[in-house]
């Protein structure tokens, strides 16, 4: 089992994984610009490493965001356009809930512990969700527990809820001031988080339904034209 997983909401990542969510193969570059344009060699590169044709892919799984637009389209309908092409399924996962489960492992964080994600929204915004961990690293699924979120706001109003626990994520970089990034914390979504969120979601229930599609929070920035008001009778 072979399974593609690929997330577009901050940096350009792509993973093959085992059906036990083990990389065979990963490859990243932080580009917020040319999504389109990398993601592609990226996929070959990943495959080629493994030494995995792309016909032995029996699952795709996609970052959902919330990121900007463009970029996250640009992962979401290539996911499901290489699954549409290989006949196989594509499941979509939070990326900020894989930057939890990720810190969940690297931090050997605690039960009880609150897990603030704070990741980069432009505008001088923040994308966020807060978790709490439930249980161990090694079982991600039932690791972290969802408690608000994901939504986005300027990262004062974020700190104002309060900043218990750790803040891990990208968008914590940006500001320290407000939301004071924990040593160590993962920054991106990992695209082999991605896969074993979804291996193990789909393992706990063969039914669960884990949709693609995409998570903006916001109206885009480009929107079709009104008709013209006549001014004259």
């Amino acid at each position: 089992m072979a399974v593609l997983a690929l997330d577009t909401s901050a940096a350009v990542a792509v993973a093959l994984t085992d059906g036990a969510g083990r990389t065979l193969a990963a490859r990243s570059v932080q580009e917020q610009r040319r999504h389109a344009e990398l993601l592609a060699p990226l996929i070959s590169e990943v495959l080629a490493e493994a030494g995995v044709d792309r016909t032995a892919v029996t699952a795709v799984v996609a970052g959902t965001g919330p990121a900007p637009f463009t970029g996250l389209r640009v992962g979401l309908v290539t996911a499901r356009a290489l699954a549409l092409a290989l006949g196989v399924p594509v499941h979509g996962v939070c990326s900020l809930d894989a930057i939890a489960a990720q810190a969940v492992r690297d931090l050997a964080l605690a039960v009880g512990t609150e897990v603030l994600v704070v990741t980069d929204a432009r505008r001088r915004e923040v994308y966020w969700a807060r978790y709490c961990v439930t249980g161990e690293a090694s079982d991600p699924v039932r690791a972290i527990v969802l408690v608000a979120g994901p939504a986005v706001d300027h990262p004062a109003a974020v700190a104002a809820d309060g900043v218990a626990g750790v803040v891990v994520g990208r968008g914590a970089t940006l500001y320290p001031a407000e939301l004071p990034l924990t040593a160590g914390a993962p920054l991106d979504p990992d695209p082999t988080e991605l896969a074993r969120l979804a291996l193990e979601r789909l393992a706990s229930d063969p039914c669960a339904a884990l949709p693609t599609e995409p998570l903006y929070l916001r109206r885009p920035d480009v929107v079709p034209p009104t008709a013209r008001k006549r001014v004259l009778g």
